[in-house]
């Protein structure tokens, strides 16, 4: 017996048991309408992503900028919020959009932002709810090969991810929102629950966008990131690794609408 335990004992030893790593990918939303807030964006170390307004008058400057800083690039697609304040962005697709008009929207929009690899929706909190919809984004973003989607979670009640997933499209969604509030403590805070997210499940990701309070943060925090045990890695390392979504955590500061 005695015999056993140890042989047991030393095949542990010699297979120790290594812990996940804690791995973190941002995306900064919003870039083409500040051209020196986005170069910064394109800027910031590491493989940090940025997702770029197709009809903003600086998309395919900056998407050049972040290419050529071996960044990844998504489409931000403009898509209806359930409140009209009247901040609708230029292209927006919305609940009176027919099937033909939301191919020839979508196909638009990829075609302003040139290198793009990704799409995830900017608003949207009324159109990521309605399956059809979302059905039908998905069946256009199947059609270019290697593409995947990131639900920026704008509403818990979003069914884009679980369409995504039954489309068999490499997606994922947002966990945190860095600066639903711009001062530099609730920043400091919310990227501290990011790590703690990921040191718990392994991977997490955030939005947030080209405010000078969070790219100052930023260029100051990622440096950092490794002395904490935390990896910043690409959306696509992220994409298989993340859990299959809930309505837990990320419900939480769902305040963009």
């Amino acid at each position: 017996m005695i015999r056993c335990l140890a042989a047991i004992a030393a095949t542990l030893l010699a297979f120790p048991v290594v812990a996940n790593e804690a791995e973190i990918a941002i995306i900064i939303d919003d870039l083409g309408y500040r051209h020196a807030e986005g170069l910064r964006a394109v800027n910031l170390p590491g493989p940090v992503a940025v997702a770029i307004l197709p009809d903003a008058p600086s998309a395919a400057s900056l998407a050049e900028a972040a290419h050529s800083n071996d960044k990844e690039i998504l489409v931000h697609l403009p898509l209806q919020a359930s409140v009209d304040d009247g901040r609708d962005e230029p292209g927006s697709i919305g609940l009176d959009t027919s099937r033909h008009a939301f191919n020839e929207a979508f196909a638009d929009a990829v075609a302003k932002v040139p290198h793009a690899r990704g799409v995830n929706n900017h608003r949207g909190s009324l159109m990521t709810r309605h399956p059809g919809y979302m059905r039908w984004l998905m069946e256009e973003i199947m059609l270019i090969d290697g593409w995947f989607f990131v639900d920026s979670y704008t509403t818990h009640h979003s069914v884009a991810l679980d369409l995504a997933r039954e489309h068999g499209l490499p997606s994922a969604k947002r966990d945190v929102f860095l600066d639903s509030e711009r001062d530099p403590a609730s920043i400091a805070r919310e990227f501290e629950r990011l790590k703690n997210l990921a040191r718990r499940d392994g991977v997490a990701i955030a939005i947030g966008h080209p405010f000078p309070e969070t790219l100052d943060f930023l260029e100051a925090a990622l440096p950092t990131l490794e002395r904490d045990g935390i990896r910043l890695v690409t959306l696509e390392t992220a994409l298989d690794r993340q859990k299959p979504a809930t309505t837990g955590h990320a419900v939480l500061n769902a305040a963009m609408p």
